[in-house]
């Protein structure tokens, strides 16, 4: 693998990241590897694999009903 240094990052942004990384449990070096993915790779799905993910994701959960009353229960609760 290559590696970068990238030098003078303004605190703020540096800030930015290290706090998205802390909210998805990576590391910040994942972090901006999954900053650079999404901004220099291609934002257009194929329809076919996105309605295919769709499915997958339908068929997985499938079991998880929620209703009403469960959802309003678990306000109720808080979140864990």
């Amino acid at each position: 693998m290559t590696n970068i240094t990238v030098k003078n990052i303004p605190e703020a942004l540096y800030e930015r990241v290290r706090h998205l990384a802390n909210a998805n449990r990576r590391s910040i070096n994942s972090e901006i590897i999954v900053c650079l993915e999404r901004a220099v790779g291609s934002r257009r799905k194929d329809v076919e694999t996105t309605l295919a993910e769709a499915r997958m994701i339908r068929e997985r959960t499938a079991m998880y009903i929620v209703d009403d009353e469960s959802l309003d229960a678990a306000k109720r609760a808080g979140r864990p």
